[in-house]
């Protein structure tokens, strides 16, 4: 939308947008959609199948209706397509890990303005340390997936042998770059914590005997398994402070053998950084959740990587949903 076109309503929609999360968000978190999959069901039916009040139900369902996502008829309920594919956990396309991230993270949004005026991120309630871990990294796994099988493809790694995935949590988008180059092995570098996630992953693909798991923190220690000759960092710098970021990725240069290839994969901002909108959003986002991590501009990116001995940077013409997008380089 260009800044100039913003009208009266157009305000208040965006102002009462929030509505319309907080109601997927809550039929995402009480099964609706897991409760209906494929069925018709009463009003009473479901009310009884989520353990909710029969009022509240009701009006949930309706607004819900009202939203597209469920088909009503009398005073029965079905899901619409799209929620059936992609909000029922019988689904192998369910996105509800990502939208329960959203939900743990709507309290921190609501103080926006006193994140704003300290500068920090604000306290904000807890839905329990493991809850919001296992929805923040399933969540990046939903995300990935709806990227990984396109973006493997559009990416050159012909001839490559062994690829680094920085941080790369579930491993989803290393299991792509494998299946799109047989030829390939990688090692995915994050916490300790995330390691039963990626495992459980690469094994649903059957990749086990080619993809390796490393704990360790890239902020303090040592990337293990080197040389490689690619690297991936896939939404990795965006958590960090400029001179975090310098230091993550002067070692992962270190960890490349010459004529390696770094990739940095993530929402850029225009040089003037109030552009594209999501990224200029997303900034916001980790303001609220994080004490030094923002969006950073292609420039502010590319200046890091010269800093670590990158050449021949460019940007690929991937563009992914919210404006991701891919610089790359060789060392």
């Amino acid at each position: 939308m260009n800044r100039e076109d913003w009208s009266r309503g157009q305000l208040l929609a965006a102002s009462s947008a929030y509505w319309r999360g907080c109601a997927l968000q809550a039929g995402v978190r009480l099964e609706v959609f897991t409760a209906l999959h494929e069925d018709q069901l009463h009003l009473e039916e479901i009310a009884a199948r989520i353990n909710a009040d029969l009022r509240g139900t009701e009006m949930l369902l309706n607004a819900l209706a009202a939203m597209g996502l469920l088909v009503k008829e009398g005073r029965r309920y079905s899901n619409g397509p799209a929620a059936r594919e992609f909000l029922s956990r019988s689904s192998d396309r369910y996105i509800g890990h990502i939208i329960l991230h959203h939900h743990h993270i709507l309290d921190g949004w609501a103080q926006l303005d006193q994140a704003v005026r300290q500068g920090a991120p604000v306290r904000k309630r807890s839905y329990g340390e493991t809850a919001e871990r296992e929805s923040f990294l399933l969540g990046m796994f939903n995300l990935a997936m709806g990227i990984a099988p396109r973006l493997s493809v559009q990416v050159d790694l012909s001839g490559r042998r062994r690829l680094l995935d920085l941080g790369g949590g579930p491993g989803t988008y290393a299991i792509h770059f494998c299946l799109a180059n047989p030829g390939l092995s990688a090692v995915i570098y994050d916490l300790p914590t995330t390691e039963p996630f990626a495992r459980q992953t690469i094994g649903k693909f059957g990749l086990g005997e080619r993809i390796a798991f490393a704990g360790g923190d890239c902020n303090q220690d040592p990337i293990p398994g080197g040389p490689y000759d690619a690297a991936w960092l896939s939404h990795i710098l965006h958590s960090h402070g400029p001179d975090e970021c310098r230091r993550i990725i002067a070692r992962t240069a270190e960890a490349l053998e010459p004529g390696g290839l770094i990739m940095i994969h993530e929402f850029i901002l225009e040089n003037s950084a109030d552009a594209p909108e999501f990224p200029a959003l997303f900034s916001l986002n980790m303001l609220v959740n994080n004490s030094a991590g923002r969006s950073y501009t292609e420039e502010e990116l590319t200046d890091m990587l010269r800093s670590a001995g990158v050449r021949t940077i460019a940007r690929h013409p991937f563009r992914g949903p919210n404006d991701s997008s891919i610089l790359h380089g060789t060392v």
